[in-house]
């Protein structure tokens, strides 16, 4: 074929990709969340699934693929499904904790972070220290000063090991030059749970986590890891203002594999701009205390690999356990 002909080819290629992107989607999305029911990812999923059934009136079923801590779902997303957006990941920082983690103990990892499409952010809410109301502390100085005097005796509980809730307490202790005892367990709920029977004194979530709890007395909020104060707790001292120069956040994020054709990405992230805007899915998340954070892929890429960065301080500071 000549040059002419190839140009030809090549632009009517282009057209046909063009016109599938403005058509997309023709058919079914599937939006995987790779947990269990409940939990942060399902509280977006669902009202995302419902917005974009509405918008583009194909369906959007919310699958539930568990596993390894997430890290099969996320596998089944970026690694063995057609790499054409019609199989989203909503997911949180366990998506590149799990990497880390792997990293540490020298293990495979079922994905890279090469294969991972970043759509969207939808929300970060800063994580919230929490105690039981025995635990004689208010501030996060007073954590620091009992647990120092006290090595290892104090137990705080996780959502498990290297999670999102476990490592927000070694960038404290770090900080804080102090050691306290950790009690894992099967997930956020489970992790509270353990506080609230004086299992352990302290632990970690999300302010929608929490915030009942707070409320009806049955925990003390000790500190947010944010920059800027929470509706749901608007008078709760920072870390950052306590002396700690730290950071962390519970937050979730709509990923696809990479790969997918430029156009239909164009328009694929055009449609999450269009769900994450609709006052309905805002307000199904302000409804549980969560933010809506929108932030396109590049401000979500920044986010993330800052978030990464931290994150992975934190799993070395752990070590193998």
């Amino acid at each position: 074929m000549n040059i002419a002909g190839t140009s030809v080819a090549a632009a009517a290629l282009l057209l046909a990709a063009c016109v599938h992107a403005q058509e997309y989607p023709t058919r079914p999305v599937s939006v995987v969340v790779p947990n269990p029911p409940g939990g942060m990812n399902q509280i977006h999923a669902q009202p995302f699934s419902v917005i974009w059934e509405r918008l583009t009136k194909q369906a959007a079923p919310v699958v539930n693929r568990p596993g390894a801590s997430s890290a099969l779902g996320t596998a089944y997303v970026v690694a063995q499904q057609p790499a054409d957006g019609y199989t989203l990941l909503v997911s949180t920082g366990n998506l590149h904790q799990i990497f880390e983690k792997d990293k540490l103990y020298g293990a495979p990892t079922a994905y890279s972070l090469d294969q991972v499409e970043f759509l969207a952010l939808l929300s970060a809410d800063p994580i919230i220290m929490v105690a039981h109301p025995s635990l004689p502390v208010k501030t996060a100085k007073d954590v620091a000063a009992l647990a120092r005097s006290k090595p290892n005796e104090l137990v705080f509980s996780s959502s498990g090991a290297y999670g999102v809730t476990h490592t927000p307490v070694q960038l404290f202790l770090d900080a804080a030059k102090a050691k306290m005892r950790h009690l894992p367990t099967t997930g956020g709920g489970p992790a509270i749970t353990q506080a609230l029977g004086g299992h352990s004194q302290l632990t970690t979530g999300g302010p929608a986590a929490v915030y009942p709890h707070v409320k009806s007395g049955k925990l003390r909020a000790i500190a947010s890891y944010g920059v800027k104060p929470h509706p749901a707790l608007p008078d709760l001292p920072l870390m950052k203002n306590s002396g700690f120069d730290i950071e962390s956040y519970l937050w979730v994020g709509i990923f696809t594999r990479t790969g997918v054709p430029a156009p239909v990405l164009t328009r694929l992230r055009q449609l999450i701009g269009q769900v994450a805007a609709d006052p309905q899915f805002r307000q199904a998340l302000e409804n549980v205390q969560v933010v809506p954070d929108y932030r396109d892929s590049a401000e979500f890429r920044k986010f993330f690999d800052a978030d990464h960065k931290r994150m992975a301080v934190a799993i070395k500071s752990i070590g193998k356990l």
